[in-house]
């Protein structure tokens, strides 16, 4: 088996992910969704009513049988912009993570575009074979999450959610 290896061009360009989705609904009932911490922590569907709880200023989103997933937030920008800091999954311990990203942006037919940017993946571990496995995953990942995400918005279960 052999194993690649990349220039520092190359990790510096596989140091993140985008990805965007075109979601018919408003940018109002979107944020509703993006806002919340660990969101796209799921098993195939948005949960309307997620394991969920605080510690400090730390969400721990908990999937069951996988385990805790714990996330800051970082800002958020009502209805335009999110960002919160990924600080572990079950298979990395707590470290500053990668930064996470929505952008809602309106477009002009109606609806919205929404956009996500991971970042920091080489911040994960001095070993870029260990990093990259991570971000392989979450790359594979986006796609179906913002998939899942466009299916609850667009379903208006997240406008149920918002309201109870």
């Amino acid at each position: 088996m052999s194993e690649t290896t990349y220039t520092e061009a190359e990790l510096a360009e596989l140091d993140s992910i985008a990805r965007q989705i075109d979601i018919d609904a408003p940018a109002d009932r979107v944020w509703e969704l993006v806002a919340r911490p660990g969101w796209y922590v799921n098993d195939g569907a948005v949960e309307p009513e997620p394991d969920l709880r605080y510690e400090g200023d730390v969400a721990v989103v908990t999937l069951a049988p996988h385990g805790e997933f714990r996330f800051r937030t970082v800002q958020l920008d009502k209805p335009r912009y999110a960002a919160f800091r990924w600080l572990s999954t079950p298979s990395r311990p707590v470290s500053e993570g990668t930064l996470v990203e929505f952008w809602i942006d309106e477009r002009s037919g109606g609806g919205v575009t929404l956009r996500v940017l991971e970042s920091g993946f080489s911040t994960l571990s001095e070993d870029p074979a260990a990093w990259l496995k991570e971000r392989e995953g979450n790359d594979r990942g986006w796609a179906e999450e913002l998939g899942c995400a466009k299916a609850f918005v667009e379903s208006g279960a997240a406008q149920a959610d918002a309201g109870s």
